[in-house]
């Protein structure tokens, strides 16, 4: 199988996970507060994140070399976090991921003062029609827009926030550090409002959020994998799949079927999205926010690569030691033909 379809296909298996693991979100939303759904689900994560951790072997502390910008991203973790599954617990399934699909327009816009990024007029217009989109989908005037829109529009921007701080700083920082901070954060942040909103849990909604945090694990590891087979270009249109699941689990589970306009609002937003992509991926710019990155909404649960170790894999030319032996000039076996195998002296000398 060729690279770029096995790259595909892990992708697609990803995003299958991720939304399976979102109908569980959404299932325990009904009972509990989103406080303590991420709680639960980060402290059900430390195990697997120590195995992530064991694997870290990069030299160095655990204090980020960018102080304000780890900072920042926890921050932003944290209120993606609570954000995105509180718009779960209170919205259809496809209305929360069409909004979470103007994350790439988002990440856009916020690559110009993060990264320095130059965005075109091309691309500048695929954003617009992407915003208008998700207006089609909020149709404010029209419906009753509530706090769960918000949420996720809040979850999206925080997305885009949290990885383009990655990309900013995932070539100096450790894979641990950048996996740890929003750990702690939503631990800490959550634990300490457990308290107003806790409700006992029986077993059962315990081992739901134990798959919560298992399918993360699984799914990260996938994207991961992907981005590491396949070419980005083909890998990154492959979250927009979400939106079909999105579709199947909401009738069956949820008695959800999308309307008119979120369906005419998604469809806007995910082709002005790979539109972006397909851009990106065309131009010589090295930064392609939207190309490299992973765009999930994050409670920090899962190991972070450095950018430069998603890139395609390309082997460095071996390099020869001076002081080698194959390195030392054999005029003694010029002009013969064929493979001459290596010798270490030669068997006579010139001037014999």
């Amino acid at each position: 199988m060729a690279p770029n379809a096995k790259g595909a296909l892990l992708a697609l298996a990803a995003y299958a996970i991720f939304s399976t693991h979102d109908v569980f979100i959404k299932i325990l939303g009904a009972d509990y507060s989103p406080i303590q759904i991420v709680f639960f689900s980060v402290l059900l994560s430390f195990p697997l994140a120590t195995f992530q951790l064991m694997q870290d072997a990069t030299p160095g502390t655990l204090l980020p070399k960018h102080p304000y910008w780890m900072a920042l991203r926890t921050v932003a973790a944290v209120v993606t976090g609570f954000c995105v599954f509180y718009a779960f617990s209170v919205l259809p399934l496809a209305q929360v991921y069409a909004i979470l699909f103007a994350t790439p327009l988002l990440i856009t816009i916020l690559a110009i003062p993060i990264l320095g990024e130059q965005v075109r007029l091309r691309r500048w217009m695929a954003v617009l029609v992407g915003l208008a989109g998700v207006m089609v989908v909020l149709r404010p005037g029209s419906t009753t827009l509530e706090l769960g829109h918000a949420a996720a529009l809040l979850g999206a921007f925080g997305a885009a926030l949290t990885g383009l701080i990655v990309r900013k700083i995932g070539a100096d920082e450790r894979p641990v550090v950048l996996m740890l901070y929003p750990m702690a954060g939503n631990f800490v942040v959550m634990g300490a409002a457990l308290g107003f909103v806790y409700e006992p849990m029986p077993v059962e909604h315990m081992g739901m959020l134990f798959v919560i945090s298992a399918f993360a694990f699984v799914a990260g590891l996938l994207v991961i994998g992907a981005y590491k087979q396949g070419e980005a270009v083909i890998v990154a249109p492959m979250q927009y799949s979400q939106i079909i699941w999105a579709a199947i689990f909401g009738a069956l589970f949820f008695d959800e079927v999308p309307d008119g306009g979120t369906v005419l609002g998604a469809a806007i937003i995910i082709a002005s999205g790979l539109y972006i992509v397909l851009r990106e991926s065309r131009s010589d710019n090295s930064g392609t926010p939207n190309l490299r990155m992973r765009l999930r909404f994050e409670t920090g649960t899962f190991l972070r690569p450095r950018p430069r170790e998603m890139e395609p894999h390309q082997d460095s030319p071996r390099v020869v030691p001076p002081n080698a032996p194959s390195a030392r000039p054999k005029p003694h076996l010029r002009g013969l033909p064929g493979r001459v195998p290596p010798v270490a002296e030669p068997r006579r000398k010139d001037t014999e």
